[in-house]
């Protein structure tokens, strides 16, 4: 199996020097083409992270909005299905379905006019579900994407 290694985009929530959080848009390059286990057959993986983790699932009911908050830990999430959005303190909304990503690390985020991290909520008429990859050991944020 060959190819050119792929890239995955994803979403980038965090909060900068100020404490005002921000959303950018980065992007995972750095697979290499290996088996992920005896006998299995080469696949494009990308880096591993070792870190106490939580793993879970969530849902979203029609309708729901959540209040300004912070990201409780540094965490990945994953839409299975349905769509939701994330607001960011300077304005940047961004919709998300299956397929599109987001790691949220917020944290240390400044209270701005009764702002502070983000908001969230669902769009359109279902649910949405949202799988969470929590990590328990927080990381300097920066506007830099963390998984390259």
């Amino acid at each position: 199996m060959s190819g050119d290694s792929p890239t995955v985009t994803y979403w980038h929530l965090y909060a900068d020097a100020d404490g005002i959080t921000h959303q950018h848009r980065c992007t995972m390059s750095e697979f290499q083409m290996k088996s992920i286990g005896s006998g299995a057959s080469p696949q494009w993986q990308g880096r591993t992270h070792h870190d106490g983790a939580s793993v879970m699932v969530t849902v979203l009911p029609v309708g729901w909005q959540g209040d300004w908050h912070e990201n409780p830990k540094p965490q990945w999430i994953i839409p299975l299905s349905g769509r939701w959005y994330v607001e960011a303190m300077d304005g940047t909304r961004v919709e998300m379905g299956p397929g599109e990503i987001s790691f949220g690390e917020d944290q240390g985020a400044a209270e701005q006019d009764g702002r502070k991290g983000h908001t969230s909520g669902t769009v359109g008429d279902e649910p949405a579900v949202l799988m969470l990859v929590q990590f328990d050991t927080p990381r300097e944020a920066t506007k830099s994407c963390p998984f390259q």
